[in-house]
């Protein structure tokens, strides 16, 4: 038996449960949140500032239309369709006024975190809206001081057979669940006498999840995905940013970055052998970096993919049953068995322990950055290639160029996140 450093002790998965208390070796201990330099992060966001891949990666986001599977299509247009007066009713709540008058001097934090966790979300955390993880194009929409962070969980048993559009149904369903609920929680903190911007979950305002470390609802995985106490990375993020009186929480060390580097299983079975096995620095913060040109791919082209999610045994078994088994036997939960590690890819079969598939560098080849800078270096391509001179039509491709520029620049955010280009 290992020695306990240190326990946590968190409420319960749903209002009406016990708080449960989560016991971290003493050897899994590092840092409370995440190991990060200050001034970099301030460096970073200041000089190189977060942008959202609506604006960054439009050809990436229109190529991936040409490659989801029918299924996948279908659900993702019936996906938009629902969501998309969700997240329109979600742009103007900061504008929203308070419905009553505040209680002078009432600290609120803890109606607040039980009206959430009433409505069902599942972890509930508050802290400092953090402006340098806001993306740049939300910078002057993104309005009140102090986020409410919280998460709700993706349904357990579908989530065990990703890669699969049996788990992807669900990933878009809970999304459309959260901002509808969300909606009404930010009515409610309206009604306590202070304003409620609500931060739509398929509207991402940032990167949240600095922000759920930082008010202790757990910490980074290797995966890149939060490690929550309940649900692990099973869990989908959203903050209500507000003005209301709270308490901040504060950044737990619950052993994960020490328990990653030994664990590893996520990094060992990722299909597109996107995940680092070592950390390193990024933007101020050490951390396990994602190979986004080669998850990308794979995400797009299998269902959203979430192997990485799927075989993390603190997603499959929860936290303390993890922590639990580790402190006793020094092992990790699951790890070499086919009900944590194995999985199907669809054409190409299933991959036990050890087992990967193979893809030709081909299937990695993908757009990148903005679809006016592609068309900017095809047109390249086409007049070193004689098509201009050559055009009996005279100027037809430069026209043609101008009119696919204007399209895409004249597109609003809205546009590029939601329909198919030809329904644009």
């Amino acid at each position: 038996m290992l020695k306990i450093g240190h326990q946590i002790t968190r409420p319960g998965r749903n209002p009406e449960d016990e708080p449960i208390t989560i016991n971290v070796p003493e050897e899994l201990l590092t840092v409370p949140g995440v190991p990060q330099a200050p001034a970099d992060v301030n460096f970073y966001s200041r000089e190189y500032p977060l942008e959202s891949q609506n604006i960054d990666l439009t050809a990436d986001r229109e190529w991936v239309w040409t490659v989801y599977t029918h299924e996948v299509l279908e659900d993702r247009k019936i996906h938009d369709r629902l969501n998309g007066p969700i997240v329109a009713a979600a742009l103007n709540t900061g504008d929203i006024e308070p419905t009553s008058e505040a209680v002078p001097e009432k600290n609120v934090t803890e109606e607040i975190k039980a009206r959430a966790t009433q409505l069902g979300f599942g972890e509930v955390g508050i802290t400092k809206l953090d402006m340098r993880y806001i993306f740049k194009y939300k910078k002057s929409w993104a309005q009140y001081p102090h986020a409410i962070c919280i998460a709700w969980e993706q349904d357990y048993e579908p989530t065990q057979t990703a890669p699969s559009i049996e788990a992807e149904g669900p990933h878009f369903g809970v999304y459309r669940i959260m901002g509808a609920v969300a909606l009404d929680l930010a009515d409610y903190i309206r009604s306590l006498g202070y304003h409620a911007q609500v931060h739509s979950p398929n509207d991402n305002s940032g990167a949240y999840i600095p922000m759920f470390v930082e008010a202790g609802l757990g910490q980074l995985g290797a995966n890149g995905q939060l490690l929550s106490p309940h649900f692990g990375s099973r869990a989908r993020l959203m903050i209500i940013s507000t003005d209301a009186k709270v308490t901040y929480d504060e950044p737990i060390d619950y052993g994960m970055h020490t328990f990653c580097n030994t664990c590893q299983i996520c990094v060992n079975r990722c299909p597109g052998r996107a995940l680092m096995r070592d950390k390193v620095w990024w933007r101020g913060v050490e951390k396990n970096k994602l190979i986004y040109r080669r998850c990308r791919p794979v995400m797009a082209q299998y269902e959203g993919c979430a192997v990485c999610m799927k075989v993390c045994p603190v997603q499959r078994y929860g936290m303390k049953p993890v922590l639990d088994h580790y402190a006793e036997t020094g092992q990790i939960l699951g790890k070499g068995t086919h009900l944590l590690e194995g999985y199907s890819l669809r054409d190409k079969g299933y991959y036990g322990p050890g087992e990967l598939p193979h893809f030709d560098k081909e299937f990695f080849s993908i757009p990148h950055g903005k679809s006016e800078d592609l068309l900017f270096e095809d047109l390249k391509d086409q007049i070193e290639r004689g098509e201009v001179a050559d055009d009996p039509h005279g100027d037809t491709v430069l026209r043609e160029f101008k009119t696919k520029v204007a399209h895409y620049v004249g597109q609003s955010v809205e546009d590029m996140m939601g329909a198919p280009p030809e329904e644009a």
